[in-house]
């Protein structure tokens, strides 16, 4: 039996450096975009500082007064770092395999008519 959900859509990771100065600037500028599934940022030797889940953010898309309190801890983070490394965890969009369903559904009303 499979652990992943069927549903679940296909995720790609990016990396972006930034000054510690810049971590809220840059996380807002990442919620914006809307298709985020978790950001993790992480000082500049690997270790994890904190891992925030955006799935809501992504639904709702460009809601950041609900993450207030991740932008204040944020902002405190930055200040201690002189440097961290974002890692984004985005969906892919289904352009490919939307656009092969479409085509089948086109042949298939073609075919009924």
């Amino acid at each position: 039996m499979s652990d992943q959900n069927p549903e679940d859509k296909k995720t790609f990771t990016e990396q972006v450096e930034v000054a510690g100065n810049q971590l809220v600037e840059q996380f807002k500028e990442i919620i914006e975009q809307g298709n985020v599934r978790r950001m993790i940022v992480k000082t500049q030797d690997g270790k994890t500082l904190v891992e925030i889940p955006l799935t809501v953010g992504a639904a709702i898309g460009g809601a950041l007064a609900l993450f207030n309190p991740w932008l204040a801890m944020l902002g405190a983070l930055g200040a201690l770092v002189a440097r961290v490394t974002i890692e984004i965890v985005r969906e892919q969009p289904d352009t490919v395999e939307g656009e092969i369903k479409q085509k089948v559904d086109d042949i298939a009303d073609k075919l009924s008519e």
